[in-house]
C-alpha cells in the first residue's frame, strides 16, 4: 500500500528531533549524566560531544541548551518543553542559542568575532549556548583563539563542541572540556526511533521492514530516518521486499552512498 508524502517542508530528522530527555534513544547514560548535572547545578562551561555521525550529538546539545535556559522551577523537569524559552528553542528563534558550522567558519577571525560577542549578557535566558558543529574543522590558529575563551569562560556562556573526529582537535582544547562519548545506535534502538516517526507521520510500515532499514544505516539515527523519508518521497511501497530491492539498487547496503541525501 502506498503511503502519503509527509505534509511538511521540514526534513523528518529535524521535525522529529527529541524535545525531551525521555525521547532520546540509545544514549541513556549520557542523558543521565546531563540530567544529574542540571539537577545539581553543576553544568559545565565547555563540553565535547564526540562520536559517529547521526548519533544525536547536535540533538543532545540543543536539549542541553533548552535545559539550562528552561524556566521550570523544578530542575528535574528541565527542559519542560512548555515555557517560552523552550518553545523559542524549538522554533529556532532563541537568540541565546548560537549554532556554528566550523566547516565554514574555520578562521581565527571567525573565532575572534565570537570572542567579542560572548561578553554580552544573554538576551532571553540565563546562558548563551554556543554549539560548534564539526569542531575538528577549526584551524590550529582558530582552535588556539578558542582555547583562550575556554580557559576563562564568562559565567553566562556554555560551549558545546560536536565532532566525529575528536583526535583532530588540539589536546589543549580537549582538556578544557567535559568529554562525552556518543556511540552508534543498536538495531532495536533505531527501530524504536523510526517507530516514533512513522506513528507521528501516519506511515504504514511493518516492523520487519523497519528492521531492514535499521540494518542499512550503520548505527546512524539520521541516516535511518533519511532512508525512510526517501522511500516516502519516491512513493515506493514500504514493504520488506520492495525496501530491500530499493536499498540494494542504491547500493546502500555496505556502502556510504546514501550519506548526505
Amino acid at each position: 500500500m502506498d503511503n502519503p508524502q509527509p505534509q511538511t517542508d521540514q526534513a523528518l530528522y529535524r521535525k522529529w528531533r527529541p524535545h525531551l530527555w525521555a525521547e532520546v534513544v540509545g544514549q541513556e547514560p549520557i542523558v543521565r549524566t546531563l540530567q544529574n548535572a542540571i539537577r545539581g547545578g553543576r553544568v559545565g562551561h565547555a563540553y565535547l560531544f564526540a562520536g559517529p555521525r547521526g548519533t544525536g550529538k547536535t540533538t543532545t546539545a540543543r536539549l542541553l541548551a533548552k535545559a539550562v535556559n528552561c524556566t521550570d522551577e523544578d530542575l528535574s523537569h528541565r527542559p519542560c518543553d512548555q515555557c517560552e524559552n523552550c518553545k523559542a528553542v524549538n522554533q529556532g528563534r532563541f537568540l541565546d542559542l548560537i549554532e556554528i558550522d566550523a566547516a565554514s567558519n574555520t578562521s581565527v577571525d571567525d573565532v575572534r568575532d565570537l570572542r567579542e560577542k560572548i561578553n554580552f549578557s544573554p538576551s532571553l535566558g540565563q546562558f548563551k549556548v554556543y554549539i560548534i558543529d564539526e569542531a575538528h574543522m577549526l584551524t590550529t590558529e582558530a582552535s588556539n583563539a578558542l582555547l583562550k575563551t575556554l580557559e576563562e569562560p564568562p559565567e553566562h556562556v556554555v560551549f558545546i563542541l560536536a565532532t566525529t573526529n575528536p583526535e583532530k582537535l588540539i589536546e589543549t582544547v580537549r582538556s578544557r572540556t567535559v568529554n562525552i562519548a556518543f556511540s552508534k545506535a543498536g538495531k532495536d534502538e533505531i527501530v524504536r526511533s523510526l517507530s516514533r516517526v512513522i506513528e507521528g507521520e501516519k506511515i504504514k510500515v511493518e516492523k520487519e521492514t523497519l528492521d531492514v532499514i535499521a540494518s542499512a544505516c550503520d548505527g546512524s539515527f539520521r541516516d535511518a530516518i533519511k532512508i525512510l523519508e526517501e522511500l516516502v518521497i519516491r512513493n515506493i511501497k514500504i514493504d520488506k521486499k520492495d525496501v530491500e530491492d530499493y536499498l540494494f539498487s542504491k547500493k546502500i547496503f555496505n556502502s556510504d552512498e546514501f550519506i548526505g541525501i
